[in-house]
């Protein structure tokens, strides 16, 4: 057993005295992982941009603490790099900020004036930054004071870069699949490679060979002489790379943004696991008839790598590459990279799914094709399949409840709604809505709302089996079932994982459009073909399966 980012015991707290509660996963001790690189102590730090945290890892021992919280001044660190003296600069996308932790553990802003910062390299004294978006620039900036000096622009979307043997500044541009060099000092850019898989972050080993991460399904990791131009790919089978860094000894050490954990890679693409993966959140969570468990999990669509624990028969999902059993307590399996999918339901062989950009789609997992049904909606979230087949959305953002038919037609259900969050229906064909902000479950009749329950803790996700609804309290931590015939209710169990670690509070920064932002949090809750409840533990990064005692 060890620390959880929600506990530091690591053990399931969750307590029941109705039903037996376990994991389908393994807890995740990293909230995503992006940019990473050895300080000074020789430790391996690690920029969690979904988490708002840097932590440490220890490679051998596999010891993580967290460095810089989430809850502190640095809002979204994406990448960072150590100065000559030890500082720390972090690059905090979201707000758009550049910052020095110096060596003492005091925090400077070093540049507000930088959009979507990502790749962070330090030259000696000196710090260069480049921006991910269309026609982004690459810059010095200037801890002591002094606007930024910009070496060069039209950048397509930059990332992790870093100072190459021959002296210059070498930078990816992800739109064009290109990997490009500048002189510190400015000049003419230079094309260097160009066809390049998916290029997320640009490396150079300690014998100063050319190393590129792609971020893709296959995890392609590509070398390039530069003398010769001469290419090796290998497919390490870590999903969704997103940087890497050399040790002393030139051992290479990845992140993935989509699942977390770090893993050694060695030259042939072999891996060893360092810190395992897990989900980032997961949000929403859904259980086809066949028992396969899928979680929207903000940058995929994935399941837990063992998932026959949705149905009676015990059927198992193919881990597939990446996926690696510890314990007791199995990893995720990746089925797409999906940007900032938020929730998801099942229904006849599809997998309808929110998304954070704004927009409601039909995937197909069979064929892995995807069908948009909306666009420009505001923070949708909750969604279900209306008893007519057809698609029934909460709008958060907008206090709406919406219908898309199969032409995929928008129409209003309800409005003037506070925050409605998850919607299901019952057996007789009735629409509920949570309402977190309200605290209460609401039941939509004649464009209106009736409310159900109220008084509850930020209930989020939403379930119903028989004649009976479910709900996730976050704000108390707990399941509540309320029946649709009486209305009364009962907590059927408490110290769930979900929502932020205890005792942290803090404010989201603000979406940038067309860049997928920090998810915002939803508990998610799904009902088994089994009866099982299945409990999207956002906190810890697991699913929770939720059964009556056997016997």
């Amino acid at each position: 057993m060890y620390p959880s980012r929600f506990d530091d015991t690591g053990r399931t707290r969750t307590t029941s005295d109705r039903l037996e509660v376990r994991r389908l996963t393994r807890a995740n001790r990293l909230w995503g992982s992006n940019g990473v690189t050895f300080g000074p102590d020789g430790r391996l730090y690690v920029a969690q941009f979904l988490a708002g945290q840097i932590s440490a890892v220890d490679p051998v021992s596999r010891d993580i603490e967290v460095v810089v919280p989430l809850d502190g001044p640095v809002e979204a660190p994406d990448d960072l790099a150590f100065g000559a003296d030890g500082s720390m600069y972090i690059a905090d996308l979201t707000p758009g900020r550049v910052w020095r932790r110096g060596p003492g553990g005091e925090y400077t802003l070093v540049s507000d004036q930088v959009s979507v910062p990502n790749g962070i390299t330090c030259v000696g004294d000196r710090l260069f930054v480049n921006e991910m978006k269309m026609n982004g620039r690459l810059m010095e900036l200037f801890p002591g004071g002094g606007d930024p000096a910009v070496l060069t622009d039209g950048l397509a979307l930059g990332n992790a870069m870093q100072l190459g043997p021959d002296g210059c500044l070498y930078y990816p541009q992800m739109m064009r699949n290109e990997v490009w060099r500048i002189p510190p000092d400015g000049g003419v850019p230079e094309l260097v490679a160009e066809e390049v898989d998916d290029p997320v972050a640009v490396r150079f080993d300690r014998g100063g060979a050319l190393v590129v991460l792609s971020r893709g399904m296959a995890g392609l990791v590509t070398r390039i002489d530069l003398a010769t131009g001469a290419r090796s790919v290998v497919a390490t089978g870590i999903v969704g790379l997103d940087n890497a860094a050399f040790d002393h000894e030139n051992r290479m050490f990845v992140s993935s943004f989509a699942s977390g954990g770090i893993a050694e890679v060695d030259t042939d693409g072999r891996t060893r696991v360092v810190v395992p993966q897990g989900f980032d959140g997961p949000f929403g969570i859904t259980v086809d008839l066949g028992g396969t468990v899928y979680a929207a999990d903000h940058f995929s669509l994935a399941s837990p790598a063992v998932s026959g624990s949705g149905t009676a028969s015990g059927a198992a999902v193919d881990p597939g590459p990446g996926a690696v059993e510890d314990g007791h307590e199995p990893g995720v399996v990746t089925h797409e990279l999906m940007y900032a999918v938020h929730n998801v339901t099942a229904d006849d062989g599809l997998l309808h799914l929110t998304s954070q950009l704004g927009d409601v789609r039909t995937h197909d997992p069979v064929h892995r094709t995807t069908r948009v049904r909306a666009t420009g909606l505001d923070q949708p979230t909750g969604i279900a399949v209306a008893p007519d087949g057809s698609l029934v959305v909460a709008e958060t953002g907008a206090g709406r409840v919406l219908r898309i038919d199969d032409a995929d037609t928008v129409s209003v259900l309800a409005e003037g709604l506070d925050h409605p969050l998850d919607v299901a229906f019952d057996g007789r064909r009735r629409c509920y809505v949570s309402d977190d902000r309200r605290g209460a479950v609401l039941r939509l009749e004649d464009g209106g709302a009736v409310v159900v329950a109220d008084g509850l803790g930020a209930p989020q996700g939403l379930a119903v089996r028989g004649d009976e609804l479910f709900t996730v309290e976050v704000e108390h931590r707990r399941l509540r079932a309320i029946s649709l015939a009486t209305g009364a209710s009962r907590i059927d169990a408490e110290q769930l994982a979900v929502g932020l670690p205890p005792g942290i509070t803090r404010t989201e920064p603000e979406p940038i459009p067309g860049v997928p932002g920090r998810p915002r949090q939803f508990a998610g809750l799904a009902v088994a073909p089994d009866g099982a409840l299945l409990v999207s533990a956002n906190g810890e990064g697991s699913v929770l399966r939720l059964t009556a005692p056997a016997g």
